[in-house]
């Protein structure tokens, strides 16, 4: 291993809401270093970051970007996360390999609570991390409002490095809170030193004081200085910086304008003096240099390019990977550093880095690979799956094409694991799920664009059932006569109902052979052919049937005239059962920040759910947990308005719980729907 490589190694995720400016944040990142020679812009479509046809199309990133760049001395590998809840898995599945994290935010009080899960994630996972505070010429709310706001909804202790300078309403500096030096901005330039404004200088010392006390809660001999008057050395400052940020015990706070680059040298060296070497991650992780020649490398995201096929983004955890090294047996097809959707081919790279390697073939996103074949796997965490709240029901345009889809599929979920799809076994539809509306187009995108595969889509239909509510005898007798020989099958049902949930019983009470044994399969398989539509069109659950008498003849009878004759007797009798329709429930939790419990609860309620309870959520401060039933024909745009009462953070899961009666006024707009042709209610 190459030791000084891996000291000179940042792999740092930029993470944030959406439009707070992260891909703005990584041009100017990446121009500063010299990586590139201009910066894009998000409204020409020319950034490194968000460079897809979709994220182009939608002016926001809908995947993780890998970029380098190499500044005095060190490698860094940035990687640029979508901001919206809806491509959070993308986000997650990227920060498992990430050594720091930037979080990007506007200085706007009303929004911080959008920052909430990506705090949480990060403290969960111990991945240390910064706070870049954006757009502060826009700042309607006073620098240390918006930091009390952005502790509110963090479990360690933010800490500014940094404090504004204004001239009335316009920001053209700011003062490092470890030297006491201020500087003014200036485009196309470093900021200059220049005087501490005497104005501010009681503001600083406060925010300095503040910084210092906090460090010193992890560092009893800075305590000592302190509580002494004693003006601790600037390199003591780093250090405590360093090593608490590394342990994830703080968050240091930046400010600026990256679409000006004002703030961003300051927060990039920040990086390279304060955000932790590559090891420390590792170590967090249970790995340790006892296995050093064992190579182990992570996947945090596989793409599928138009010229290479797959590219798989893996963190080095361990070992160093060569060209055509064997990966779990698969060899490695060309080994790479990413900047954007430009990949440099590179001969090897070493613990630490984050690099793209090629043809990886079977290999999936969050799996562990070693180069040893005789050693075992070690059992590194992944981002938990994120469950589906939303779908729409596909159909290729051209019904040629559906020989592809399964292909194409697989491939697209590869690329994003958070999609899910399913053929429905009741209503035959292909149904595709994901994290919400916009999710979901650009996985129809990327089908039409990559695969050529344009679909239709509609919602999908409703998995009603039916049932009945009496019980009846009916008869069916099937006489059919032709030139040679006939077919005569006769039979008597006696049809009831069953609890729900007790499916489908079938039983015979045949006396005396009136219906012979080979002949009964054939009674049970024409009752289940008739149950799978029933006399309101839809699969019959909960319904035992019984055969109790019947006659036969010597000749003509068989199996297949009896199973005619139990459609007969079963097409007689169900419609005077008095059929009912039947709806699933789903059990649901929905979690949300507690000031939007009120408004969650009456979503819920709004649409027929039946609220169970609710409760302050595990582990997440100032959240709830509402715990409800709610019929699945109301479950379609659920996630769209919960996210829009919650600013985007609310969510849910759910599982199916058991079949319910449909109200009956309801049940009349269904069963006018089904007769229409489209049962998509």
């Amino acid at each position: 291993m190459n030791q000084k490589v891996l000291e000179n190694t940042r792999n740092v995720a930029i993470v944030g809401p959406y439009s707070s400016g992260k891909t703005t944040l990584l041009e100017s990142l990446l121009f500063l270093a010299g990586a590139t020679t201009r910066k894009g812009s998000i409204k020409d479509g020319n950034t490194v970051g968000d460079s897809s046809p979709e994220a182009k199309e939608r002016q926001m990133s809908v995947e993780v970007t890998a970029a380098s760049a190499t500044y005095q001395d060190i490698n860094f590998t940035f990687l640029d996360c979508p901001g919206s809840i809806e491509f959070a898995q993308e986000t997650y599945n990227a920060l498992v390999g990430a050594g720091a994290a930037i979080i990007v935010c506007e200085p706007v009080i009303d929004r911080v609570l959008t920052l909430s899960p990506l705090f949480k994630f990060l403290d969960d996972w111990e991945i240390p991390h910064l706070v870049f505070i954006n757009k502060m010429d826009r700042s309607k709310n006073g620098f240390m409002d918006v930091l009390h706001a952005l502790r509110e909804v963090s479990s360690r202790p933010l800490i500014p490095q940094q404090y504004p300078i204004y001239q009335g309403e316009e920001l053209v500096g700011y003062i490092d809170l470890v030297t006491e030096q201020a500087y003014h901005y200036h485009a196309g330039s470093p900021a200059d030193p220049v005087p501490l404004p005497e104005h501010l200088k009681d503001e600083e010392k406060a925010a300095r004081t503040e910084m210092l006390e906090t460090l010193a809660d992890f560092d009893d001999h800075l305590l000592e200085e302190l509580l002494e008057d004693i003006d601790p050395p600037q390199e003591e400052i780093l250090q405590d910086l360093k090593k608490e940020l590394g342990a994830d015990q703080i968050v240091p706070v930046f400010l600026g304008i990256a679409e000006q680059d004002y703030g961003v040298l300051p927060l990039l060296d920040a990086l390279i003096k304060e955000a932790p070497a590559p090891t420390v991650t590792a170590e967090r992780r249970g790995l340790t240099a006892a296995d050093k020649d064992n190579t182990i490398v992570q996947v945090l995201k596989t793409y599928f390019t138009p010229q290479g096929g797959r590219l798989s983004l893996v963190r080095v955890w361990q070992g160093e990977v060569t060209d055509g090294m064997a990966l779990n047996g698969v060899r490695a097809g060309g080994i790479y550093r990413m900047m954007g959707q430009q990949q440099q081919p590179i001969g090897r790279a070493f613990a630490g880095e984050i690099i793209a390697i090629g043809r990886l073939e079977g290999i999936q996103t969050g799996d562990i690979l070693t180069s040893s074949n005789q050693k075992k796997v070690p059992q590194l965490p992944q981002a938990e799956k994120l469950e589906p709240v939303y779908a729409l029901a596909i159909t290729p345009e051209n019904r040629k094409d559906e020989v592809k889809l399964s292909a194409a599929m697989g491939k697209l979920i590869e690329e994003d694991p958070s999609l899910y799809w399913e053929q429905h076994g009741d209503t035959k539809e292909v149904i595709l799920w994901g994290q919400g509306e916009i999710h979901l187009q650009v996985a129809l995108d990327r089908l039409r664009r990559k695969y050529n595969l344009p679909m239709t889509t509609h919602l999908p239909q409703v998995p009603y059932k039916e049932t009945i509510r009496q019980a009846t005898k009916s008869h069916g007798r099937y006489k059919h006569q032709t030139g040679g020989h006939g077919a005569f099958g006769d039979v008597y049902l006696d049809i009831k109902p069953l609890p729900r949930g007790e499916g489908f019983h079938f039983h015979e009470t045949i006396v005396g052979g009136v219906v012979p044994k080979q002949y009964i399969p054939g009674v049970e398989t024409g009752v289940r052919e008739y149950l799978e539509h029933g006399p309101l069109g839809f699969p019959v659950v909960d319904v035992d049937v019984t055969l109790t008498d019947g006659s036969y003849h010597t000749v003509d009878s068989s199996e297949q005239a009896f199973k005619q004759a139990a459609r007969i007797a079963m097409t007689e009798g169900m419609p005077k059962c008095q059929p009912i329709l039947l709806e699933p429930i789903l059990m649901i939790a929905v979690s949300v920040p507690s000031e939007f419990t009120s408004k969650a609860l009456q979503l819920v309620s709004g649409r027929r759910g039946q609220i169970l309870g609710y409760e302050g959520r595990e582990d997440w401060k100032g959240w709830d947990r509402v715990t409800a039933y709610l019929p699945q024909a109301e479950m379609h745009n659920f996630i769209i308005e919960l996210r829009s009462l919650t600013m985007g953070v609310g969510t849910f899961t759910w599982q199916y719980d058991h079949l319910q009666e449909v109200p009956e006024k309801l049940t009349e707009t269904v069963l006018a729907s089904a007769s229409n042709g489209n049962g998509k209610s």
